[in-house]
């Protein structure tokens, strides 16, 4: 059933998704949104997968991928890392990504991004990376970054697609439209890393003040609104052969 509503709801509201070669040529930042084992480790905590799940495991292995090869280039990368207070909950979720616990920490194929120098980490307390990345000052450290490395294009990646990652697009597409972002012009959400969670009907239905999220259906419809919001929204990441040796960016 659920798949048969999936295809409908392909046909009548398509994400058209093209691919993206990034260059020199475009000054590019790469944003991990939440890629801590609260939300892609089995086991790891009460958002986190209960068994093996292909969707997440394979955007965090493209995740990891990317952010690799933007770090051997020099090319920046920013990273949320979701981090909360023990005693200020967040609605409707449980407990989650205790601040110094393993749950808030990035899975363990990214714990070398901790001590890169073209990295930028932030822990953020709240959905909204946008919103989570205000300093006590009133300034804002993705602001910042994107302002201080010149950057021209970010290419996000991460879960969940239709809350985190929509949230953070969303509010990035304001900001920028706003020009609060410059010189930033396009965000570009990467389907193949990004994922979400899968909470089938008939397993919320038992679960006290749960919602239904089936997964797939729920990636495309984040997916359909990021775009709808003025979002590019890609399929594939290749790196143009001109910039494989390039480091001044």
């Amino acid at each position: 059933m659920v798949s048969k509503t999936i295809d409908l709801l392909k046909k009548d509201l398509p994400v058209e998704q093209s691919s993206l070669v990034l260059s020199q040529d475009v000054k590019t930042g790469l944003v991990l949104v939440d890629v801590v084992n609260g939300f892609c480790t089995v086991g790891a905590g009460n958002l986190a997968p209960r068994q093996p799940d292909k969707q997440i495991s394979d955007m965090v292995e493209e995740s990891v991928r990317l952010a690799k090869l933007f770090c051997e280039k020099n090319w920046p990368v920013f990273a949320f890392l979701d981090s909360h207070h023990p005693d200020i909950p967040e609605p409707p979720y449980p407990s989650h990504c205790i601040i110094g616990t393993d749950e808030a920490r990035l899975v363990p194929a990214l714990h070398w991004l901790e001590n890169e120098p073209s990295a930028t980490l932030k822990c953020k307390d709240c959905i909204d990376g946008f919103l989570g990345s205000i300093e006590e000052d009133g300034s804002n450290l993705f602001v910042d970054w994107v302002k201080n490395n010149q950057i021209k294009a970010i290419l996000v990646v991460g879960i969940c697609t239709d809350i985190c990652v929509l949230d953070f697009v969303c509010s990035t597409l304001s900001a920028r439209n706003r020009q609060i972002l410059t010189p930033l012009e396009d965000v570009i959400v990467y389907s193949s890393a990004c994922a979400t969670f899968d909470l089938p009907v008939h397993v919320a239905k038992d679960i006290n003040g749960a919602l239904a999220h089936p997964q797939d259906l729920m990636h495309h419809i984040g997916l359909y609104i990021a775009k709808g919001r003025g979002a590019r929204v890609v399929s594939e990441v290749s790196f143009a052969v001109c910039v494989e040796s390039d480091t001044d960016l």
